[in-house]
């Protein structure tokens, strides 16, 4: 068999007019050369400015993410082109009619092999056709349709929340990288203070050359840190402006993280919030929308074997090039399509929409599991985060009691500046789990809220603006 298509695949080869090959790569470990200009890559659209010279809200960047985001737009032409669907499906309750002028030349031989004259026939002509009934398959893809329709939209709405988040997410990364720079500035400076006190120590006699190369040490760490900083502080400044649909090197000024966010108590149980994201959630209720449209779907395919009754008609008038007169033409008819043997494709059509109702109903239950735990997590993670912000606040009070206590002494000539190193280390430390803590706070009640599927989980809570 193989030495048959040989001669083939050989003749093939010499017969080749268009060559399709010549414009792919020549081999697979060869890179394609492009012999034609490339199309170029668009810019994104935006629609409106964010106001520049001063410090941006949240509410506004949320805002602006909303219009320019990709996916927004993405989701929403979705939806449209799912609405459109129904549309697609509703016009089969209407009647088919189609017009036609057709123009014929024909020449013919009798039986008796007389050769006919040329003919020439021309005229206009319409028919239709109306579906009367079908078994409830017309109603049951209209069904699907409309629950595709639903579910694209909740999707979008489910798109906008994710968006949302993603906003927050990316601005209070920048908020936190900012007071982390603060934090760092003040570490250094606080290094640089211990670096004199140990040099004058070493002036006067009262310390040695190993106390300064350590605070020399501890200043290059705090340089180091500050650098580090100022570098996270950029990139979260480039993802903030990407994700809310600027470009990346455009600049976005925030306010600072100034003070302790209003922490709020959340007045509904674990239970109910659980509950409250089967019904809140739009992608939960989407799967269950998917469900029911593939459901309805599998219904219209079993019974695409069962007959249906259809009414046809039409009309013409036709002409002649001749003297002959013209003559108009009618039919009406009722037909009973029976579908007697298709090779088994309805069969299994009906058998392969079934199994995607109920692969639609396994990807429901797993999103709905996903989201109980994604609830459950968040839950927990905010009452943890709200708990460390008040031990942060009295750690850093603490911690920079000690560093000032220890710097005074080790100034006047009493402790040994290992003491000052580990309090300067120990406030620094302090001071970045504090900002940690915000940033905790902030974004778990966000995931918690996205998980839920609301936005007003918390009572009197206040947050950066």
């Amino acid at each position: 068999m193989c030495l048959a298509a040989a001669p083939a695949a050989a003749q093939w080869a010499i017969f080749d007019p268009f060559k399709p090959d010549s414009r792919a790569a020549a081999a697979p470990n060869l890179k394609w050369d492009a012999n034609i200009t490339l199309p170029a890559v668009g810019s994104p659209r935006q629609a409106g400015e964010l106001a520049a010279g001063r410090p941006l809200t949240l509410p506004e960047l949320t805002e602006f993410a909303l219009r320019n985001n990709p996916r927004t737009r993405q989701s929403w032409l979705a939806a449209r082109a799912a609405a459109a669907g129904v549309a697609i499906e509703k016009a089969d309750q209407l009647p088919t009619i189609s017009g036609a002028y057709a123009v014929n030349r024909t020449q013919q031989v009798t039986n008796q092999g007389a050769v006919v004259p040329w003919q020439t026939r021309f005229g206009p002509s319409i028919s239709f056709s109306y579906l009367l009934y079908d078994f409830g398959v017309r109603g049951l893809q209209i069904e699907s349709s409309e629950y595709r329709l639903l579910a694209a939209n909740l999707s979008h709405n489910r798109t906008l929340q994710d968006v949302v988040f993603q906003v927050e997410q990316a601005y209070y990364r920048l908020i936190g990288n900012d007071a982390l720079v603060r934090s760092n500035e003040q570490s250094l400076i606080n290094s640089q203070t211990a670096l004199e006190a140990a040099q004058k120590r070493r002036e006067s006699g009262l310390a040695t050359a190993a106390d300064v190369y350590r605070t020399e040490t501890l200043v290059a760490q705090a340089q180091l840190n500050l650098t580090r900083s100022r570098g996270e502080l950029e990139k979260a400044r480039g993802q903030l402006a990407a994700t809310v649909g600027l470009a990346v090197n455009q600049s976005i000024s925030v306010n600072p993280l100034s003070a302790p966010p209003g922490l709020g108590s959340i007045e509904t149980s674990i239970g109910a919030l659980l509950e409250q994201a089967r019904s809140t959630r739009p992608d939960l209720v989407a799967a269950e929308a998917q469900v029911r449209a593939a459901q309805a779907n599998a219904k219209a395919a079993s019974r695409a074997g069962l007959p249906s009754i259809e009414v046809t008609g039409g009309g013409g008038h036709t002409l002649f090039n001749d003297n002959r007169a013209a003559a108009s033409n009618y039919a009406l008819g009722l037909n009973v399509r029976i579908p007697i043997f298709s090779g088994y494709r309805d069969t299994y059509t009906a058998r392969q929409a079934q199994m995607q109702a109920e692969a639609a109903a396994a990807s429901r239950d797993a999103l709905v599991k996903q989201a109980e735990i994604e609830v459950w997590q968040g839950y927990y993670d905010l009452t943890t985060a709200r708990s460390s912000i008040s031990s942060n606040e009295a750690q850093v009070r603490s911690a920079e009691q000690t560093a000032q206590a220890t710097l005074a002494r080790y100034q006047g000539g009493f402790g040994s500046i290992l003491d000052l190193i580990t309090a300067q280390q120990e406030e620094s430390n302090a001071r970045v789990q504090r900002i940690q803590s915000y940033l905790d706070w902030f974004t778990t009640l966000a995931r918690l809220q996205v998980a839920v599927g609301a936005t007003d989980l918390i009572k009197a809570a206040g947050g950066a603006k």
